[in-house]
């Protein structure tokens, strides 16, 4: 079996996102407009909230981040789901498949507890405004990037490891138009439970440790806002939260869209779609929402492209 499996799966068949043919030119189309607007609008906020001297604050450190992890999910499924949309067999090597679930895991995880952060930091801004300098230092701000990320790694290669270190049967088509785990574990031969189990525990808890720290924070931000005298008052600290809170909705939405329905109820067409969502479409909607409802993001816009044009009428 095991020199029959070595043999075989030197690659996955990719079951892709249609069978259609007449679907391949306008999908193809559509998602290279998604993904190029994506590598745009979060490449182009990670440099703006570098270098512009009015937005290095921990609010924006974080959305740095938030869009560093976008970048990074969707840039591990997107180039090559737009190459397979292409060809006459969607493929993916054997190894190309471990890298790509490696690095799609340890981002999307890291977001998870990234989003997290961005909570408590609105909390400390909100509620502790004389203190905000001092409890969210930059110390601070690393520890609560560099350990999420430490903890994804972890997590991803203890189950990228047991998935591939586990014997694959004969069958090589995955369900999906990437490498996941769940359609990779339906390949395997030996026993699924003890993966199973890890993919579970950890899934469970990122899910709830991370909306545990969300709520809390927003209930407290809302206890806040409802003691505020002034209306003024109010307004900036809902509209500080409001891009936020949108990011959260759609990232967590499309996740218990994903997850949380019946399987009876569950198609493959359906599960395909929300996957393409939230691996394609979220992370180009992170930095639109960010940069039309937030002030400070449209003014420094506005500040390098005036300064742009002032250097490009010199030349």
């Amino acid at each position: 079996m095991d020199t029959y499996n070595l043999t075989v799966l030197k690659y996955f068949i990719l079951t892709g996102i249609t069978d259609l043919p007449e679907l391949e030119a306008p999908l193809f189309g559509l998602f290279l407009i998604v993904y190029m607007i994506s590598v745009v609008g979060n490449l182009g906020l990670i440099i703006l909230t570098k270098i512009d001297s009015r937005l290095q604050t921990p609010m924006y450190f974080f959305l740095r981040q938030l869009s560093f992890t976008d970048l990074g999910y969707s840039t591990s499924v997107g180039p090559k789901m737009l190459i397979n949309i292409v060809v006459d067999q969607p493929t993916i090597s054997y190894n190309w498949c471990s890298i790509q679930l490696t690095f799609f895991s340890m981002f999307i995880t890291t977001e998870v507890f990234v989003l997290s952060a961005m909570a408590y930091d609105r909390y400390v801004a909100i509620c502790h405004p004389l203190l905000y300098t001092i409890i969210m230092s930059p110390r601070l701000c690393y520890v609560l990037v560099v350990v999420p990320y430490l903890y994804s790694i972890f997590i991803t290669l203890l189950t990228v490891i047991k998935i591939f270190i586990s014997s694959f049967c004969g069958q090589n088509i995955i369900r999906h138009f990437y490498c996941d785990s769940l359609p990779l574990i339906s390949l395997l031969c030996s026993d699924t439970h003890e993966i199973k189990l890890i993919i579970l525990i950890f899934a469970t808890f990122n899910l709830v440790s991370s909306l545990l720290v969300i709520s809390i924070s927003y209930i407290l931000i809302l206890v806040a806002i409802i003691r505020m005298n002034s209306s003024e008052g109010r307004h900036k600290a809902f509209s500080t939260c409001g891009s936020h809170l949108t990011v959260i909705v759609i990232f967590y939405g499309t996740l218990f869209f994903m997850y949380a329905q019946p399987k009876s109820t569950h198609s493959l067409e359906t599960g395909q779609m929300a996957a393409v969502f939230y691996t394609l479409v979220i992370p180009m909607l992170n930095p639109i929402i960010y940069s039309l409802r937030n002030k400070e993001v449209k003014q420094a816009i506005h500040r390098k492209w005036k300064m742009c044009l002032n250097i490009l009428l010199k030349l």
